[in-house]
């Protein structure tokens, strides 16, 4: 598994995200390197337009949620 770098991607078109994410990889990424971090890409694009449209849920709600 690769982790994510900690540089933030451009706010360009998608293909240009997926281009940057691709770029990124190091050279002996394999197919389901370059898989993973395009999913974990559109992972954060949904949550942040989710954040975006008022769906998040505040820290004290997620501690108290994983509390229980």
């Amino acid at each position: 598994m690769i982790a994510a770098r900690e540089a933030p991607m451009s706010s360009g078109s998608t293909k240009q995200k997926v281009l940057e994410a691709i770029e990124k990889l190091p050279a002996d990424a394999t197919l389901e390197d370059a898989i993973e971090r395009l999913v974990l890409l559109a992972k954060i694009e949904r949550g942040l337009a989710e954040l975006d449209a008022g769906q998040g849920i505040d820290h004290a709600e997620v501690k108290r949620r994983l509390l229980r």
